[in-house]
């Protein structure tokens, strides 16, 4: 893409599109690039729409494609000036999925299954502070608030600060932590202690203690962010208080939690058992 792919990037910065978005929308346009071999400039609408449905096709995930569909919107009407008319993307139905989540003795058996303290210590947090995985490869030590019991989220998605909490537990397990590896900036580092820890690796820790405590739901370190507020909403908290934790921009994403609390779901009887029908 060359000069296009430059003038793209620069345009996300100046909307201060998050790293991460940002990623994204670059490889779904190389992604079209590749496919094609040919300047995206020099492609048709009918070509791009095909693209989408070879998308499909290789199995991507929704949610996968909602992103590069994004991307190609973002470039084609920001860079190149297309009209609507001009990309015309039919609106995708959203796809709604509920999240799987953990039992609290699911979750006791995970941490258990953990060998190093910087691993346990790791999904602690990420259970008791119900972050997202980037969120929490990039926690510093400013961000702990001991004397409030509160971690400071700076820049979390939609690029906000928010405040989420600091169990006596976690803090009292980050404080030995801080005394084992002495984290000079970032609480997770990786091999370079100058940068924070990647998110593979922690998708790698969470996935191995996963396979060690021989439990085969939750796909990703995120379910321990879908536990947290589950979890919470079981122990009677309010949902605007959820919301505000993890920083939810609607009420609607934090509500998809009520389809999966436990206590609703063991309490319904089904209408099966209301019939008077014979033994």
């Amino acid at each position: 893409m060359g000069a296009l792919r430059e003038k793209m990037i620069e345009e996300m910065r100046l909307r201060n599109f998050s790293p991460r978005t940002q990623k994204s929308y670059v490889a779904a346009m190389v992604g079209l690039v590749k496919h094609y071999r040919r300047s995206p400039d020099q492609l048709t609408q009918d070509e791009i729409r095909s693209y989408l449905l070879h998308l499909e096709e290789r199995g991507l995930s929704p949610s996968s494609r909602n992103i590069a569909v994004s991307g190609l919107k973002f470039f084609y009407h920001q860079i190149l000036g297309w009209t609507e008319q001009k990309l015309f993307i039919p609106p995708r139905k959203r796809t709604w999925v509920l999240p799987e989540v953990l039992s609290q003795q699911e979750v006791e058996q995970l941490l258990l299954a953990t060998v190093k303290l910087r691993d346990r210590c790791l999904l602690m947090t990420a259970y008791g502070t119900g972050l997202r995985v980037g969120e929490l490869v990039s926690l510093k030590l400013s961000d702990l608030d001991p004397q409030r019991m509160m971690i400071r989220v700076e820049q979390g998605k939609g690029r906000k600060d928010r405040y989420t909490i600091l169990s006596e537990r976690l803090l009292s397990l980050l404080q030995r932590y801080r005394r084992a590896y002495q984290p000079a900036h970032w609480i997770f580092f990786g091999k370079d202690r100058t940068r924070p820890l990647d998110i593979s690796a922690a998708q790698k820790v969470y996935n191995l203690a996963k396979l060690k405590a021989g439990i085969h739901k939750g796909k990703g370190i995120h379910t321990l962010r879908h536990c947290f507020a589950t979890h919470l909403l079981e122990a009677g908290v309010d949902l605007v208080t959820i919301q505000t934790l993890l920083g939810h921009h609607t009420i609607q994403s934090t509500q998809r939690y009520l389809q999966i609390r436990q206590q609703k779901l063991d309490s319904t009887v089904s209408p099966l058992d209301l019939l008077r029908l014979p033994n």
